[in-house]
């Protein structure tokens, strides 16, 4: 026993000082971080034939920090796991077995799968996909080479909760099952393949992707918040935010055209209702809403934005509307709006390059 105590001890410190962080309990009124600390001082003792004071102190302390130990374990088996990531556990196989490496068809199988589902917005998980795609790709910055998908930092605080990501724990959570499944992949290929796959299973072009992005082990390669575009701003703003990353201004609407899909939350960016009327197909009638519907100030509590005139049943961003306030981009605002397929084919190449933004050592195309 005294060759056996002190290592023990140390054990039940090292249990209690992990469990401090993650519980809030205390044990006999002591927080746990403060017995462990105490623990690992009183390790040395002496065995006579009546405890000393120091003694009884260490075996107080001992079995304290075995048993908030103890707790701790407890709770990492009835505790709920984080919505994503490496830490998220091993949820249910999206296809009952494992994929071999390198299997990217039965990984986009996978995905097609889960796309259409009731009772989720407009009754498909496709335009919350792209979403992700795009907004872990979008922190690229051209200067430093930082930012984009290549590491999947999204995984981590604070990206996780920046404003800008609020709602797409929906989409990472979703893809938990597909990544058990495909346990080779690694999450940046897999959000970006998402998006990809899903333009393509609404209705959209077929968007070029290469895998070789690499997941990074920590948060430590976060970019500073404020890289995505803010839509309550302008032309200028749009600029700034897509020069950054390489695009020029044709891209800036061709990107823009995203906004076909999908519809804003007021609990995720404050903005509500869908900008076109088929919100789960991919088309070029994002543009065409925006040319030929008139757009006036929604009236309500929220941020401003904007409403179809004679339906007020779809809605504009003031980001949308700098498209047709700016003589270059409404230039290509009345291209698209006429012609899908000019449109088509600018955006998968604009988003192909976005999703490759910041990936070095991708395979030939």
């Amino acid at each position: 026993m005294a060759g056996a105590a002190p290592r023990l001890a140390r054990m039940g410190a090292l249990l209690a000082r992990q469990a401090a962080p993650a519980m809030s309990t205390t044990f006999g009124g002591q927080p746990l971080r403060f017995m462990a600390q105490q623990a690992e001082q009183q390790v040395p003792f002496e065995v006579t034939g009546k405890p000393s004071g120091k003694v009884r102190m260490f075996q107080a302390i001992l079995f304290g920090s075995l048993g908030a130990g103890f707790a701790y374990g407890y709770s990492l088996f009835t505790a709920a796991p984080p919505e994503s990531g490496p830490m998220a556990g091993i949820p249910a196989l999206a296809t009952g077995k494992r994929s071999v490496p390198g299997d990217y068809d039965a990984v986009r199988k996978d995905i097609s799968s889960i796309l259409d589902v009731d009772g989720y917005d407009d009754g498909s998980y496709g335009p919350v996909l792209v979403r992700l795609a795009w907004h872990t790709s979008g922190t690229y910055d051209k200067k430093d080479g930082s930012g984009g998908s290549n590491g999947a930092t999204m995984r981590f605080g604070p990206e996780c909760d920046w404003a800008a990501n609020a709602g797409l724990a929906t989409a990472r959570k979703l893809l938990e099952p597909i990544k058990a499944a495909h346990p080779w992949i690694s999450y940046g290929d897999l959000w970006t393949l998402a998006g990809a796959v899903a333009i393509e299973d609404m209705g959209g072009p077929t968007i070029p992707w290469r895998a070789g992005r690499v997941d990074a082990p920590d948060g430590s390669k976060i970019v500073p918040d404020g890289r995505l575009p803010d839509a309550t701003q302008g032309a200028k703003h749009l600029r700034d935010v897509f020069h950054r990353m390489g695009f020029d201004d044709k891209d800036i609407v061709a990107l823009s055209g995203a906004h076909t899909l999908g519809r804003c939350h007021t609990d995720r960016s404050g903005f509500s209702g869908p900008w076109t009327n088929a919100p789960t197909t991919f088309s070029n009638l994002y543009f065409q809403e925006l040319v030929n519907n008139k757009w006036v100030p929604k009236k309500w509590d929220g941020p401003l934005q904007y409403e179809d005139k004679a339906s007020k049943q779809l809605m504009m961003l003031p980001s949308d509307l700098a498209l047709l306030s700016d003589r270059t981009f409404k230039k290509y605002v009345y291209q698209y709006a006429k012609d899908e397929e000019a449109f088509f084919k600018d955006f998968a190449v604009a988003f192909s390059k976005l999703l490759e933004l910041g990936v070095p050592n991708l395979p030939p195309a």
